[in-house]
């Protein structure tokens, strides 16, 4: 179906799949599970309260500070039938970031989780604009007068209020909030716009199963997970879990007990499952492990079936039902993409920017290639740009723009509506898109080569013995290559090879003579210069992205 609007979906959803689970979550007092009925009574039950009791206007603005549960939906849900914009705010957000961004988009309502009570609190004394506070869980501060989702009127009726489809649905908070918060409007037309591409697109990856158990792992103020993970998944009524922690133990525990079948997730949890996978197997007698590696080789050759035959201890550990998912937020490994297809999971890489609503492309069709993000979706339009080689992309899933900032809008949406994704990249013969780097992340040499940082790092990626790695320039300030960049590398060992060495010192050698050996790949110009050993992770997103202008800034404090 094409649905026309949010309400048309709600309905239908309620109506279709009534009693099946649309979102649970484990917690110390066992499974909370919402059916889709109970999804729609619980978001209309709020839309009421906030239409008739609260009297909040339409087209104002409700804040959502919560880790993702499901209770999450229904807020959701709620602030689109009364007629709100909804702000999706990161968890992990410091209270002066989160200050910032409030004060610039001045919300009526915060809706917050039990865990962010105080901080809701205290947001409400700093931004005047916030006059009610709501918790998402069952009320613990009856006290102090906040009403929950579950002690407002059980009232599901009020004129819903809809909105034209050019009107702002979400405002998306993008890295880099402090000072001058940059929010990304996202349109109902954008929206319905990524389901009306991704149901077409998930043809060619997911069954139109009603018996679909999906996980999330990703934060809900993520736009891919509330994109993806929510409304795609909803619109095809299965039924998404999501998890307490990202710790492997608790991921796998969830898997295990709902049978789960798919998963959006990003690269950086791959990674960790691969290794988790492989230090296990380290540990087994050596024929256990030279077996594996053996079923590794010959797995290539083999169908599905047989693959998950093959490795059948590490499905079981999965649940036994896992067969793939959807990656994305930052480049794949290919090594990693490859192990996991070779042990029958197949991994779909997927690129997307929050100002495209946010899915561009997935990997997908008769062409593939693990390297590849795959052809655009349907309504998209490409072109690189011929000089700096960027991507552009036009269609209806371009953002409205960035709230409140024209000249910010104007400098990544030209005259003819062609959105500069930053992003450089190739496209091939068949429509695939390869991402080669970022133009802001570009180091310029001495000579005027140009480097970009993602290509030496998938080298350095190859050993199995880095946790991480991030590369970058840092600028010479002094010397005749005064203002030039040179490329510095910083790694993170894994802890089992750490623990082979007496002292750091050794380590600190091991890993210069290796990334110096597996520097013999690139160009002598590509090679880092500077090469930084450090124990403690590299800062990240809570989608697991690197921060690079923290690790550049550590990067530079090490070099001086």
């Amino acid at each position: 179906m094409k649905y026309e609007n949010v309400f048309s979906l709600l309905e239908e959803i309620t109506i279709q799949y009534g009693e099946k689970v649309s979102l649970g979550m484990k917690s110390k007092w066992g499974w909370n599970e919402f059916t889709y009925k109970g999804l729609g009574l619980l978001s209309r039950r709020l839309a009421s309260y906030i239409i008739n009791d609260l009297q909040v206007e339409k087209g104002e603005k409700l804040a959502i500070l919560s880790e993702s549960k499901p209770e999450y939906g229904a807020c959701v849900f709620g602030s689109v039938l009364a007629g709100l914009t909804t702000v999706p705010l990161d968890n992990k957000l410091t209270i002066y970031e989160l200050d910032s961004i409030l004060s610039n988009c001045q919300p009526s309502i915060l809706l917050c989780s039990s865990a962010n009570i105080e901080r809701a609190k205290e947001l409400q004394s700093r931004v005047p604009s916030i006059k009610h506070i709501i918790l998402m869980d069952p009320s613990v501060y009856e006290d102090i007068k906040i009403p929950s989702l579950f002690s407002i009127p059980e009232t599901y009726n009020a004129k819903w209020r809809r909105r034209p489809l050019s009107s702002t649905a979400f405002i998306i908070y993008t890295s880099g909030t402090t000072g001058n918060p940059k929010g990304v409007e996202i349109s109902f037309k954008n929206m319905l716009s990524q389901m009306h591409d991704l149901k077409i697109a998930l043809r060619e990856i997911l069954p139109l199963n009603e018996d679909m158990r999906m996980l999330s792992i990703l934060p809900m103020n993520h736009l891919f997970e509330l994109t993806v993970g929510f409304f795609i998944f909803l619109h095809h009524g299965y039924s998404i879990y999501y998890t307490q922690s990202l710790k492997p133990k608790d991921i796998l525990e969830v898997m295990t007990e709902k049978k789960i079948k798919f998963m959006i997730t990003v690269p950086a949890f791959l990674k960790l499952l691969k290794s988790s996978i492989e230090a296990e197997i380290s540990k087994k007698p050596a024929i256990i492990k030279a077996i594996f590696n053996f079923n590794l080789k010959i797995a290539r050759l083999l169908p599905v079936n047989l693959k998950k035959k093959l490795f059948k201890p590490v499905h079981d550990k999965f649940g036994g039902e896992f067969f793939g998912c959807i990656t994305g937020g930052a480049p794949l490994d290919p090594v990693v993409g490859d192990f996991f297809k070779n042990i029958g999971i197949r991994v779909y890489q997927g690129y997307g920017l929050s100002e495209a609503s946010p899915v561009v492309a997935v990997n997908r069709g008769k062409y593939q290639d693990i390297k590849s993000v795959g052809p655009v979706l349907k309504s998209f339009e490409t072109r690189i740009d011929e000089n700096t080689e960027e991507l552009l992309l036009r269609g209806p899933s371009v953002m409205k723009g960035y709230y409140s900032r024209e000249d910010l809008t104007q400098e990544v949406i030209d005259s003819d509506g062609w959105l500069h994704t930053g992003d450089i990249a190739k496209i091939d013969k068949h429509g695939l898109i390869y991402i080669t780097g970022r133009i802001k992340n570009m180091i310029v040499l001495s000579g005027g080569k140009k480097v970009f940082p993602e290509e030496i790092e998938s080298v350095l990626e190859q050993s199995t013995n880095f946790a991480e790695v991030c590369v970058s320039g840092i600028k010479k300030s002094f010397g005749e290559k005064d203002g030039c960049e040179e490329i510095a590398a910083i790694i993170v060992p894994t802890k089992e090879y750490a623990e082979n060495f007496s002292s750091f010192e050794n380590l600190e050698d091991a890993i210069k003579n290796e990334v110096k050996y597996l520097s013999n790949r690139l160009a002598p110009y590509k090679r880092p210069i500077n090469i930084i050993v450090r124990t403690e992770n590299l800062p990240r997103t809570t989608t697991r992205k690197l921060k690079r202008n923290e690790i550049k800034k550590i990067l530079c404090d090490c070099v001086k």
